[in-house]
């Protein structure tokens, strides 16, 4: 008996709506990462995209529990000498919400072509509101 093998051609994708309101962000990220790669499907192929898509709301009322506010770091460089920019949680909540949900769904999946290709599938916004109505997402229940 073989395993089941599927091809890029028939991946069937739904989308679905995860707000973010209150609950912690890891929780909100792995949920994310673990649809966008397919593993909740029983036709996952870990070598094909066969992920659905995800939209996060809400994304500025995402919660950081103990003291992450203070002490989590944000570090970028722009590759020049010296910069290397450094940012705190608090500030990332304020300033850039959806930076923040991005980067922690990205580092849980996988860092290659195919990795990538799963991210382009992810979109966050701030507020309640989405341009993707359209698509007729499901609402997904994060614990």
């Amino acid at each position: 008996m073989t395993s089941y093998m599927q091809k890029k051609e028939t991946v069937e994708r739904k989308w679905y709506v995860i707000d973010a309101t209150d609950v912690p962000l890891g929780r909100v990220a792995s949920k994310a990462a673990h649809i966008l790669r397919g593993k909740h499907k029983a036709t996952y192929t870990p070598h094909i995209d066969c992920g659905d898509y995800i939209i996060i709301i809400n994304a500025e009322k995402v919660k950081l529990t103990g003291n992450k506010l203070e002490t989590k770091k944000y570090y970028s460089h722009s590759m020049y000498p010296g910069g290397l920019r450094e940012r705190t949680a608090k500030e990332m909540v304020e300033k850039y919400p959806e930076e923040m949900v991005e980067k922690a769904v990205k580092g849980m999946l996988p860092h290659n072509r195919l990795g990538r290709q799963m991210y382009k599938k992810l979109f966050v916004y701030t507020g309640s509101e989405h341009p993707h109505m359209a698509q007729k997402p499901e609402v997904m229940e994060v614990k």
